[in-house]
C-alpha cells in the first residue's frame, strides 16, 4: 500500500521542509510514503474563498482514484491519540487498498465536492495550526505510528 500526503501549497519556510524530509526519508524503512503537492490557485488574491475551494478540490479529486481512500486532515474530523491512530492505520492496511491518500486542503478548506467524495476526516487538534506545519505534524506522527506497529523505542506512553 501506498500512503500519500496531498497538499494544497508549497512550504516556503526551508528549516520546518527540512524536518518534514527527514520524516519522509525515515518513512521509507516502513513502506511507500510521498507528499505531493497542489500548486497554489494562480490570482486566488481576486476569488472569493468559495471559487478558491472550488478550484482546488478540482484539482485533489484529479489526484484520486475511485479505489482510493481519501482521508481530510480537518478540523471537525476524529481524533486520535497516537496509539488508536497506528491501530486505525493498521486497519487500513489490512483492507488490501491500493493508496490511502490524505489530504492537506487550502487556506478555506475542503469544497463540498471533495468532502463529498472523502471516506473520513480526521483531525490533528481542536487548534489551529498553520498548513506547513499540520506537513510537519502528520509526517511524524505517520513514522510514529509505525514506530508503534513495529514496538519500536520511539514513542513513550
Amino acid at each position: 500500500m501506498t500512503i500519500k500526503l496531498l497538499a494544497v501549497g508549497k512550504t516556503d519556510d526551508k528549516d520546518l521542509q527540512k524536518l518534514i524530509d527527514q520524516y519522509v526519508k525515515r518513512l521509507k524503512h516502513y513502506g511507500k510514503f510521498k507528499i505531493e503537492i497542489i500548486p497554489d490557485i494562480k490570482k486566488s488574491k481576486k476569488m472569493d474563498e468559495n471559487l478558491q475551494k472550488q478550484k482546488e478540490g478540482e484539482l485533489i479529486l484529479a489526484k484520486t482514484q475511485a479505489s482510493d481512500i481519501l482521508v481530510l486532515l480537518d478540523e471537525n474530523g476524529k481524533n486520535f491519540s497516537s496509539v488508536g491512530f497506528s491501530t486505525w492505520l493498521q486497519k487500513q492496511m489490512n483492507t488490501g487498498m491500493k493508496q490511502l491518500i490524505f489530504v492537506i486542503g487550502g487556506p478555506y478548506g475542503f469544497s463540498d465536492e471533495v468532502y463529498q467524495r472523502a471516506n473520513q476526516k480526521i483531525s490533528l487538534s481542536k487548534m489551529t495550526f498553520s498548513h506547513q506545519m499540520v506537513r510537519l505534524f502528520f509526517t511524524e506522527q505517520i513514522y510514529r505510528a509505525f514506530t508503534i506497529l513495529k514496538n519500536e523505542p520511539y514513542h513513550h506512553q
